[in-house]
């Protein structure tokens, strides 16, 4: 028989224990005291880590299928940023069950019909009251429940998961804080009155479904409210929108890519054709976006992928417009930044002709004549702003290469016939660029020149005559640099 344990020996033992040199201890993770307490249980952790991957994996669905049709230019870029943000957090939180739990993990099941009633609203909500309902409602809630996960999990037996809230909550703050200034700037008090019932019904949900991570007792037995914007089956709208600093968004009438391999031109001009080029990438998430909405039911690394890259696009045309400000160009007077290739491939293209089409694009730029030659461009230029921008530039198109050759190329038969596919589908898409004009939609007019003059002007250059007579457009030559690579090899 196995003697008992002896209490009070035990007690006095526990009381005096020191680690040595009194160094902290448990790896500084916690204290003695905080890791005898027994905390959550596996199944009780992963649970909650569940509920938190169906929201996060529903908010990035969500913003990235907003980004095409929403106006504005700068909750284009937040939300694929944020988009981003939270594949990346339901990645890892993907990889924590998986740590936890044998296959199958569940994680494709809707934890409580409440929680698909409060995304669902999100999803078919107007602009107004997504804001509200995201970054008033929703996220707060989340981080809560992420604090409180990691509050009350083992400090030792599950750090693991006690880390990923942490960096979650870091993430998850970033876009709470954004959210509230968007809010601010954008939501009107009388918006915000008129989506009361709206707001009503998201918490409502969120109390039926025992709160976001199922552990609240406050409004379980509820019945689920009546759908509002969700009454309807939500239709994703695949033609990209623009604000009014675009007025001329089928404007076709500069031929970037001529510009820029033309040895002929300058460098220096060279660099502000540059930002044109990477302000025009606006067109790029506006059209991953449809691949991403409109392709379901891949693996989760396809969408974690695709995010980073529609990410890194955003962070392109972002690196534009500050070299515009930077350079002094008033880029929504003097600039016309269209969105013909995003609409084009968007309405005309099925999800997998896109894909192939930025593919094949994608291979036009790993050359010497593709991203590389900008780098060298904006090095000789002299600009040390325009060449960090091209360097990181060129550096994220070898990641997307790696993402096309991963979720793109694979399906394929060959990479050979990939190159050929994507290529066969970008010369399907008509641009009417006679149509256009005759219809009045623009004129297709030569900003270039009031671009480049106002730049000469501002820093006292004296305009080269080449640049200065660049008038070369869209109208027989598509925008990738396959005839440029051809005549040049």
């Amino acid at each position: 028989m196995t003697a008992p344990i002896d209490l009070s020996h035990q007690s006095s033992f526990t009381a005096n224990y020191r680690t040595h040199r009194n160094l902290p201890p448990l790896a500084g993770l916690c204290s003695f005291a905080q890791a005898e307490r027994p905390g959550l249980s596996v199944d009780q952790s992963v649970r909650r880590l569940k509920r938190h991957h169906y929201v996060l994996r529903r908010i990035h669905g969500i913003l990235t299928a907003r980004i095409t049709a929403e106006p504005i230019y700068e909750l284009k870029m937040a939300w694929s940023h944020q988009a981003w943000l939270c594949a990346e957090q339901v990645s890892a939180l993907r990889a924590r069950v998986g740590e936890m739990r044998e296959p199958p993990l569940g994680l494709d099941k809707v934890p409580h019909e409440g929680l698909a009633l409060v995304f669902d609203e999100l999803q078919a909500a107007p602009r107004d009251l997504l804001l509200l309902g995201l970054y008033e409602i929703v996220l707060p809630a989340l981080l809560g429940t992420m604090a409180d996960h990691a509050a009350n999990a083992h400090p030792l037996a599950d750090q693991p998961t006690v880390r990923l809230m942490r960096i979650a909550q870091l993430d998850l703050e970033a876009l709470h804080h954004y959210g509230r200034n968007a809010i601010s700037s954008l939501v009107s008090g009388d918006q915000r009155a008129a989506a009361q019932p709206a707001l009503s019904l998201l918490r409502q949900a969120i109390a039926a479904a025992s709160g976001l991570d199922g552990t609240s007792t406050a409004g379980a037995d509820m019945p689920l409210p009546a759908r509002l914007h969700s009454a309807q089956p939500w239709q994703y709208d695949p033609r990209p929108q623009r604000d009014e600093r675009f007025p001329d968004p089928y404007n076709m009438g500069v031929n970037a890519e001529v510009f820029l391999y033309d040895p002929k031109q300058p460098a220096e001009a060279k660099v502000l054709m540059m930002y044109y080029k990477r302000l025009r990438e606006i067109d790029v998430p506006e059209m991953m976006a449809s691949i991403i909405t409109q392709t379901p039911d891949k693996p989760w690394g396809y969408y974690r992928d695709m995010s980073r890259q529609l990410w890194d696009e955003s962070r392109h045309a972002m690196m534009g417009e500050v070299g515009f400000t930077s350079a002094g160009i008033d880029w929504p007077n003097q600039v016309a930044v269209n969105f013909t290739w995003s609409l084009g491939l968007n309405t005309q293209l099925t999800p997998k002709e896109r894909h192939a089409v930025l593919y094949f694009i994608e291979q036009g730029l790993m050359p010497k004549t593709g991203k590389r030659h900008e780098w060298e461009t904006a090095t000789m230029a002299g600009n040390p702003l325009a060449a960090t921008f091209q360097d990181f530039d060129w550096a994220d198109e070898v990641l997307h290469a790696r993402v096309g050759r991963d979720w793109y190329v694979s399906d394929m038969p060959s990479p050979h016939e990939a190159v050929a596919y994507g290529d066969a589908c970008w010369s399907k898409v008509l641009m009417n660029w006679e149509r256009w004009r005759s219809e009045g939609f623009t004129q297709h007019s030569n900003w270039w020149t009031g671009a480049y003059t106002q730049y000469c002007e501002l820093h006292g250059k004296t305009p080269d005559p080449t640049a200065a007579q660049f008038a070369v457009s869209y109208e027989s030559i598509r925008a990738d640099l396959r005839d440029l690579s051809l005549a040049s090899g």
